[in-house]
């Protein structure tokens, strides 16, 4: 039961994780309160690609009933963690303003500030040093959920890693949402080479079918512990058979059908296997505390559309699994069973 609850915890960690972590990479973006994204050639969802020229930002601020644009530049630190410049006035009229909880906004080059799950994962402080890419100072922490988990002057930014007027991609906010469309056609034609997309379209991108690869070593993944759980209960159930061999010996001596018995051994694996799976939900609930303590950028979610699927692979290894033992023992001769030591 243990065994099959493991590997539909793995399914389901694996499958929430995935969405977790693209779900939170769309609620940053949402809460930028753009309304166009602009991105380089060669980006994709999980990747910003090649750093642009700074002077798009004032080609796009020319077009109609684009009311405000600004570039951001994000700077990779590790393979989970960046580092987001900004023009703070900008972002904020275009956010809404940061959320600050304590401390204010950076006013000089090394000074960085940082959001609540940011801070509390490195136990960071307002005032503290934080070797990060460079020497940065906490100024201040802020409530998540607005473009990055850590913000630095754009221009400070740019001149610490060598990356003078370079920026990652450019936020748009119309003067009407509804000329969304009208910007983004005009955009289209004056910078043809660039991905163009309404926010709306963008955060559509966040899904595990749009993300290269994703989805199919998610099914590999998934196949893997089928095949597991297939391999684990055709033990199991080998074991439990060999050892209740006398058992079978005296049930068919009393005259009970192969049918009868292997009816037996299926009933209670349907068993086994249903526990399996509630065991399995219950420690995904687990698996998802445990990322949220100690690695909060690979959030978990919970997916209960894929109780059904976890049931039905975890029911199909495990009774598939169990039907040559169960045959096996089915055909046991009486007299062989009962003299088995």
């Amino acid at each position: 039961m243990v065994l099959i609850g493991a590997q539909v915890t793995m399914i389901l960690a694996l499958v929430g994780v995935s969405r977790g972590v693209l779900g939170n990479m769309a609620q940053r973006a949402k809460g930028t309160g753009a309304d166009v994204v602009v991105r380089s050639p060669d980006s994709n969802i999980m990747s910003y690609g090649l750093t642009m020229p700074d002077k798009i930002v004032d080609i796009i601020r020319g077009m109609d009933h684009v009311k405000l644009a600004t570039g951001v530049l994000v700077h990779p630190i590790s393979n989970f963690d960046s580092i987001t410049g900004i023009h703070l006035d900008e972002f904020n009229q275009m956010s809404g303003g940061l959320t600050y909880l304590s401390g204010g906004a950076f006013k000089n080059p090394d000074d960085m500030v940082v959001d609540r799950s940011f801070a509390d994962r490195r136990m960071l402080k307002v005032g503290m040093p934080l070797d990060f890419g460079h020497k940065w100072n906490i100024t201040g922490v802020v409530e998540g959920g607005k473009l990055s988990a850590t913000f630095a002057d754009i221009d400070a930014l740019q001149n610490i890693f060598s990356e003078p007027h370079k920026i990652s991609m450019v936020y748009v906010k119309a003067d009407d949402p509804k000329n969304s469309a009208a910007i983004i056609e005009a955009l289209q034609k004056r910078l043809d080479t660039y991905k163009i997309y309404s926010m709306e379209e963008f955060l559509s991108l966040f899904k595990v079918d749009s993300v290269q690869y994703l989805g199919p070593f998610i099914n590999v993944v998934i196949g893997i512990a089928a095949v597991v759980g297939f391999l684990v209960t055709l033990l199991s159930m080998y074991m439990a058979v060999q050892e209740r061999t006398r058992e079978i010996g005296i049930m068919k001596a009393m005259g009970a059908s192969p049918g009868y018995i292997l009816g037996i051994l299926l009933r209670e694996t349907f068993a086994l296997s249903l526990a399996g799976v509630l065991l399995g939900i219950v420690m995904a609930y687990g698996t998802r505390a445990l990322l949220a303590q100690f690695a909060p950028t690979m959030p978990q979610v919970i997916v209960p559309e894929w109780y059904p699927w976890v049931t039905l692979i975890a029911l199909g290894g495990s009774l598939t699994g169990a039907l040559y033992p169960g045959f096996k023992a089915a055909k046991q001769d009486a007299i062989e069973a009962l003299a088995y030591d």
